[in-house]
């Protein structure tokens, strides 16, 4: 069981019950779109922001990204990671019917596969003693428009197969992509990714 430092945030109780099978951490449901009238809760997202650093990880869903964005704008940025999982169509062992878009939400998700997006995510795992990658050169908005990801004719095209051959969820927005690229990648790694898309 890894320990991390940050406090994870899901949207509801199946989630954290997956999640607490793979990490020890402190994990914080959300309670779905309830957190948009819960002015007590986001004030306690707040204060463990400020104390330990957050990470969001919702579904990769439509009203995953609603939830995310909101928190976006309702916490300090800087003290907020997040954590994306990938596009996988199915449907959780416990329901009768599966999501409206078909996708595994995050108590769906394998053991490794969200050990992996914590750890793209920049999660501080406590039990591992690592060595501190050196600074990297952030990825800009200008990066994309030069690699034609905004601004041309196919940038929509061009993004929506990125971010499929990425295996990050297509409801990323620019900024969002530019985010989760800046977690992932360099420069340098993502212009090569970007020779393999026509």
């Amino acid at each position: 069981m890894r320990r991390i430092k940050e406090v994870i945030v899901v949207e509801g109780r199946y989630d954290k019950n997956t999640l607490s099978q793979v990490v020890d951490a402190t994990v914080v449901t959300l309670g779905g779109f309830s957190v948009f009238n819960d002015r007590e809760k986001l004030a306690f997202l707040r204060r463990l922001a400020e104390a330990r650093g957050l990470i969001v990880l919702t579904d990769s869903d439509g009203a995953g990204f609603v939830i995310r964005n909101y928190l976006k704008g309702a916490l300090p940025k800087e003290q907020v990671k997040q954590a994306y999982i990938p596009d996988i169509q199915g449907k959780e062992r416990r329901k009768r019917h599966g999501g409206k878009e078909g996708k595994l939400g995050v108590e769906g998700m394998r053991p490794d596969v969200l050990l992996e997006v914590l750890r793209r995510a920049g999660a501080t795992f406590l039990d591992e003693a690592e060595a501190q990658a050196p600074e990297k050169i952030p990825i800009t908005k200008a990066d994309l428009f030069d690699l034609g990801l905004t601004g041309g004719q196919d940038s929509a095209a061009r993004r929506r197969a990125l971010l499929k051959r990425l295996e990050l969820p297509e409801h990323l927005t620019v900024n969002g992509m530019l985010e989760a690229l800046n977690l992932l990648y360099d420069l340098e790694t993502l212009r090569r990714e970007m020779e393999t898309i026509p």
